[in-house]
């Protein structure tokens, strides 16, 4: 047996602990250039002891830009334009704070920073660029996360979008993880619902895809596994998504998503994801659906189509997931994709890609542009004929 581990050199995990970002800041550096922060998050209560923190640890801090959507190119290349007009000095450093978007974005401009051997972000992203490597370390970074989801925090890659031409692909780079990964399930609370469902689900997938990826290891299997019990065990008719979304001030789901959303970035991070991401990120070039709610529609569309080549494991997460015993291992699998299936209904995610406004038009495009890094860890090959037809029985 042998395999190897990237994470962040630094995780604090805990409620309340956004407490102690000016002391992890001051050990990145003096400036912190943040990214993310929208104007009604910094209006929370909970942002006040985030910026006495920063006061009191003495740190100077710039705020580059709120974000509002997912990464494109033209935004990344605007920002560093901005940042190195302006001059870069010792002890700078990023705070990323927000959703996956945010922290993306964050990730992207620490990156191109500092490797200038390029025009643009889009030189550097794979399949569509000029294959420029990022091969100087980026700016150090503090990544805070006010989402429970994409585990971009703990990920060592950026995912950028253009719409002309039409791309959603990713900057990566083993140098890109976070110096310093700071993770207060608190500041999910305020989350609308939507945005509590739809990335609470993508967190799902994407233990649900790197437990079954042809490129999983031993290690992240078990992180797959503990991020999954914290959701299910003990509560199988009230996950831990169900009662994050309906009670939003529960801290025993948010501490439970959380801690599921950074499991699932250090896991795919080290053995890949799936179809449904694959898909995902194509249903979001094309159709412009967001990540999560693309994620959570494709999941058991992605269980059905893998369940005859992974049912054990299936029927290992139909146990997990039910929180009893069954017998029959083929009944275990349909309770796994079941169970999916109810938790999308409860929360609200449509179960046709015609209800996120896809058309028949569409797929063929969407087939192409779902060929890439996460569907190349699926766990067998779903060739284009397939895929079409997967996609066409679900609009």
């Amino acid at each position: 047996m042998q395999y190897d581990i990237l994470t962040p050199r630094k995780i604090v995990f805990g409620w309340g602990r956004r407490a102690e970002v000016g002391e992890l800041g001051r050990s990145l550096g003096r400036r912190g250039l943040i990214v993310g922060g929208s104007r009604t998050l910094k209006e929370l209560p909970v942002i006040d002891v985030m910026s006495a923190s920063i006061r009191s640890a003495g740190l100077d801090v710039v705020d580059l830009l709120p974000v509002t959507r997912e990464p494109e190119v033209i935004d990344i290349d605007e920002v560093v334009a901005a940042i190195i007009g302006a001059g870069i000095s010792d002890g700078d450093f990023l705070i990323a704070i927000g959703g996956g978007a945010a922290i993306d974005t964050a990730k992207a401009i620490a990156a191109m920073v500092t490797n200038r051997h390029g025009n643009s972000v889009q030189d550097f992203l794979e399949g569509v660029g000029k294959g420029l490597a990022v091969d100087r370390d980026p700016l150090p970074m503090l990544a805070i996360p006010t989402t429970a989801g994409t585990g971009t925090e703990a990920t060592k890659n950026a995912v950028i979008s253009s719409y002309d031409p039409p791309f959603k692909k990713s900057l990566r780079s083993e140098r890109m993880l976070p110096d310093v990964v700071l993770v207060d399930p608190e500041l999910t609370v305020s989350c609308p619902a939507s945005v509590t469902a739809q990335s609470g689900m993508d967190a799902i997938t994407q233990l649900i895809e790197s437990f079954i990826s042809h490129r999983a290891t031993p290690f992240t299997r078990e992180l797959c596994r503990r991020g999954l019990r914290g959701v299910f065990e003990g509560q199988a008719d009230e996950p831990a998504i169900v009662r994050a979304v309906q009670q939003p001030t529960d801290r025993t789901a948010r501490e439970a998503m959380s801690h599921a959303a950074l499991l699932s970035g250090i896991a795919l991070a080290n053995s890949g994801l799936g179809m449904a991401h694959g898909v995902a990120a194509a249903l979001g070039v094309h159709a412009k659906v967001p990540h999560g709610l693309a994620c959570a529609v494709m999941l058991p569309v992605a269980m059905r189509a893998n369940r005859e080549v992974v049912s054990s494991d299936f029927a290992e997460l139909g146990q997990l997931f039910s929180g009893r015993d069954i017998p029959d291992d083929r009944g275990a699998v349909e309770t796994a994709i079941d169970v999916i299936q109810c938790i999308n209904d409860r929360i609200g995610i449509p179960s046709r890609l015609s209800e996120l406004g896809v058309r028949a038009e569409q797929i063929p495009d969407i087939v192409r542009s779902s060929r890439g890094n996460s569907m190349n860890g699926n766990p067998r090959e779903i060739d284009d004929p397939e895929l079409t037809t997967l996609l066409e029985s679900c609009l």
